[in-house]
């Protein structure tokens, strides 16, 4: 971080989350003055860091945004109603108004002359036909138009993006744009319908480690492509683009594929296990492949993930363990 960091303060939402929470870790270890706001209740929050000005807020109402950003030279707005596929396909109204978090930040920091500003985006944004089938190309920037993203999900964090993007070419204002692609990692949503897939299958074999005949369920049929990205590598990605002159929306995502099935036997070998598969193919499954083209942010960010994703497993497997009873 540059020098200084100490007088500064940045903003993180939903920092009692995921990668809020991880967030704020790597800014007060940085140097940074964070202030912490998420609309749960302190008890709620995944993580929790004394050293930061943790605060309760429901970022939905204007005057609540207003108060966050007062003071602050950065903000990250990571808040948002959303989970794993389970969750946004059956919540889609919940994950629409997230817009209204959206609005009223950026409006909020720009009243108050915050000089950059970071939206968290998700790979939702891309259009469905170039994500079905396992064998398309990776995604790149330019592929989310024509548009025809998530339904819910996908189209508020495209509208999102849009929101940044005229900001910035109406009033100048600093606002920058990550597409974040399948984050995993410990402190994520590991059980309660709100996980994604790796956590949601490394508890499952987990799990199965204490049954007599190990068997677990997988939603749809095994062949669904994913790329996952650590969240160290996410964090790095995302102070990399605050930190330079690029804008984006850029791709912040792991190149390394991998099928559903493939990634429950990177599972099963990382606790010396096998498992009979009962796949649920009428369960919520999501596009049939997605992965990320990192070529542009390699290009104007010299980014690239450092963790392959047997190590990040293999770290989420570690923190979980303690976990399951």
């Amino acid at each position: 971080m540059a020098s200084g960091a100490s007088e500064r303060t940045a903003l993180v939402t939903g920092a009692g989350g995921f990668i809020g929470g991880h967030l704020v870790a790597r800014l007060l270890r940085d140097g940074w003055r964070v202030r912490a706001v998420d609309s749960r209740a302190a008890g709620d929050w995944a993580q929790r860091h004394a050293a930061a000005d943790n605060l309760g807020a429901d970022l939905r109402d204007v005057a609540a945004c207003r108060a966050a950003v007062a003071g602050c030279e950065w903000v990250f707005n990571l808040a948002a109603d959303m989970g794993g596929m389970g969750y946004i396909e059956t919540h889609r109204a919940e994950c629409m108004l997230n817009v209204l978090i959206n609005t009223q930040m950026i409006g909020a920091a720009r009243d108050a002359g915050v000089a950059r500003y970071f939206f968290a985006s998700s790979a939702c944004v891309y259009p469905q036909a170039r994500q079905d089938r396992a064998d398309l190309p990776p995604l790149r920037e330019e592929d989310a138009y024509p548009a025809d993203p998530e339904d819910g999900y996908g189209w508020e964090k495209l509208f999102g993006e849009r929101l940044c993007r005229h900001f910035f070419e109406d009033f100048g204002f600093d606002a920058r744009v990550a597409r974040l692609h399948n984050v995993y990692g410990p402190f994520g949503a590991w059980r309660g319908g709100r996980e994604k897939a790796p956590a949601a299958l490394c508890r499952k074999v987990l799990e199965a480690s204490a049954m007599v005949d190990p068997a677990l369920q997988i939603w749809g049929d095994g062949s669904q492509v994913r790329s996952f990205l650590y969240v160290d590598d996410a964090i790095d990605g995302i102070l990399r683009l605050m930190q330079g002159d690029a804008r984006g929306p850029l791709n912040i995502g792991s190149e390394e594929r991998v099928s559903v099935d493939e990634l429950v036997t990177l599972l099963e070998e990382l606790a010396s296990i096998r498992c009979r598969r009962d796949y649920e193919k009428n369960a919520p499954r999501g596009v049939v492949g997605r992965s990320s083209d990192n070529t542009r942010v390699r290009r104007e960010l010299g980014w690239e993930p450092q963790i392959p994703l047997r190590e990040g497993l293999h770290r989420l497997m570690q923190w979980m363990r303690p976990l399951i009873r």
